[in-house]
């Protein structure tokens, strides 16, 4: 049997990468994919908490995250096309120069 700390500690690891991607990177889907990474690191404790506490209040709670992050990923994928024609970049950067 796997201790909690292990799976924390994952998802510790999951987050920090996420939130440096999110920082760091310029490039707006890979920004979606360090937001969706940083959600799934959620998700992964909210299970281990409910494996450990037994019961399913955890696994409820990613169902509903996982919700949020579909329509997240349909609406920004949305977003990046539209700027994408608009501008031919999906740079963060180039972003904030459009004029809708």
């Amino acid at each position: 049997m796997v201790p909690i700390t292990h799976y924390l500690i994952l998802a510790l690891l999951m987050f920090s990468i996420g939130v440096v991607g999110v920082i760091v990177r310029r490039n707006a889907i890979v920004v979606f994919m360090c937001i969706e990474l940083m959600l799934n690191s959620v998700n992964l404790t909210f299970v281990a908490f409910s494996k450990q506490w037994g019961n399913l209040d955890g696994q409820i709670a990613v169902f509903f995250v996982m919700v949020v992050a579909a329509a997240e990923a349909a609406i920004g994928l949305a977003i990046i096309l539209s700027v994408f024609r608009a501008g031919q970049s999906i740079e963060t950067s180039d972003a904030a120069e459009l004029k809708f």
